[in-house]
């Protein structure tokens, strides 16, 4: 039941969104601040890359969310900050396209350890976590150790341009 109610949150946010970002939080105790500015430097990410912004949905939540999640769909019973599933042959009928599309679960909960656990502010591993998935959608690994370093490489990018955002 859980994991068809899973299913259905995420097919009712295909049917009913098209290229836009979405973040929804889900059986936590949070509320996602300054959406707009996350937007907007999301999509300068996506555009700095030559692709364009398809559908994109955040689903913020607890570990025990996520942990289901990835036994449901990975297969993998472990708990981690973030799954990212790549829609974008989904939403294009499996024709390549310039266009990126996804959904994003984050564990607010494993966030905020990680916060911790790094040394740094929950809201700047927020951001990292929140790019993280994008750049996966956009092509990027981390796998190995040269793929880890070039995915930090461009969150580290990534957020600089965020504190101009900011600014």
């Amino acid at each position: 039941l859980k994991l068809l109610m899973t299913l259905q949150f995420f097919i009712h946010l295909h049917t009913n969104i098209h290229g836009m970002i979405k973040f929804l939080c889900k059986d936590i105790d949070f509320k996602l601040t300054r959406q707009k500015v996350l937007k907007d430097w999301i999509k300068k990410i996506i555009t700095n890359h030559s692709l364009r912004v398809g559908d994109i949905n955040y689903l913020l939540t607890n570990d025990q969310e996520v942990l289901q999640v990835n036994k449901d769909f990975l297969g993998h019973d472990y708990y981690t900050d973030i799954i990212t599933f790549d829609t974008s042959d989904y939403e294009y009928g499996g024709e390549s396209s310039d266009k990126i599309s996804g959904d994003i679960v984050i564990s607010v909960d494993t966030v905020r350890e990680n916060a911790g656990f790094y040394g740094v502010q929950f809201t700047e591993e927020l951001h990292r976590v929140i790019i993280h998935g994008i750049l996966h959608l956009i092509g990027y690994d981390d796998l190995n150790d040269e793929d880890k370093l070039q995915m930090r490489e461009q969150e580290n990018i990534a957020l600089l341009l965020l504190k101009e955002y900011e600014s």
